[in-house]
């Protein structure tokens, strides 16, 4: 166990995954796949929450993805917070063997930057997979940042063009563009840069850790 400030102590997991990884950011607006039960590991019952258009209203986690014709969006409240100018929190989507894999939805990691950012640190809980993520990849869940692959969700919630804003891969050019988005998105689009100084993509060294109940992890309830 060590402190990472503001009284918040992180609990590395016994065996658990650690390495050097990379990251990309994404915002697609579509229902993270760890919503689905089916993709939970054994023990785990409730899945990651998914909310109506609105982004805010709780939907059956049944409901189908707004990616693929239905209902079911990400629920703004799913984006990265700063707690202090070194430490901040949030979610991502992550891969560990290349590809679709679900085998850590619901679980969290503590990020520490390289490189430009070195001295940071991001603990984030796993909502989201992604077919198109390679090993130790986390894609972190910052609005702007791109929709990638999934161009559905971002136009139908918030009427966006089909390239979300900024560019597809890559969101928004500036701190100011993140005026372009709803005003319950923006503070974490400001977080890519504010607290992250508008590095693109840092390396991390990723290291599994307990959910941290300081950090109030009320979106994953696994």
């Amino acid at each position: 166990e060590w402190s990472v400030g503001d009284d918040i102590n992180v609990v590395r997991v016994t065996g658990g995954l650690s390495g050097t990884g990379t990251t990309t950011r994404y915002w697609d607006c579509c229902k993270p796949s760890c919503a689905w039960v089916e993709n939970l590991e054994e023990g785990l019952t409730t899945p990651v929450t998914t909310c109506e258009a609105d982004g805010s209203t709780v939907i059956d986690a049944e409901t189908q993805s707004s990616c693929i014709g239905g209902t079911a969006y990400m629920c703004s409240n799913q984006q990265a917070t700063a707690v202090n100018s070194s430490f901040a929190m949030g979610f991502a989507a992550a891969s560990f063997t290349g590809g679709a894999d679900t085998n850590y939805c619901c679980a969290c990691f503590l990020l520490d930057f390289q490189g430009d950012l070195a001295g940071k640190s991001f603990a984030i809980q796993v909502t989201n997979t992604g077919g198109d993520l390679g090993s130790n990849q986390f894609d972190l869940a910052i609005p702007g940042g791109g929709v990638g692959i999934f161009t559905e969700g971002c136009s139908t919630q918030w009427g966006t063009p089909s390239n979300g804003w900024g560019d597809q891969y890559g969101g928004v050019a500036s701190d100011a563009d993140c005026s372009q988005l709803p005003e319950v998105l923006q503070p974490g689009c400001h977080f890519r840069f504010q607290f992250m100084n508008g590095v693109s993509n840092p390396q991390v060294q990723f290291t599994q850790i307990e959910c941290p109940s300081e950090l109030n992890w009320t979106i994953c309830f696994c």
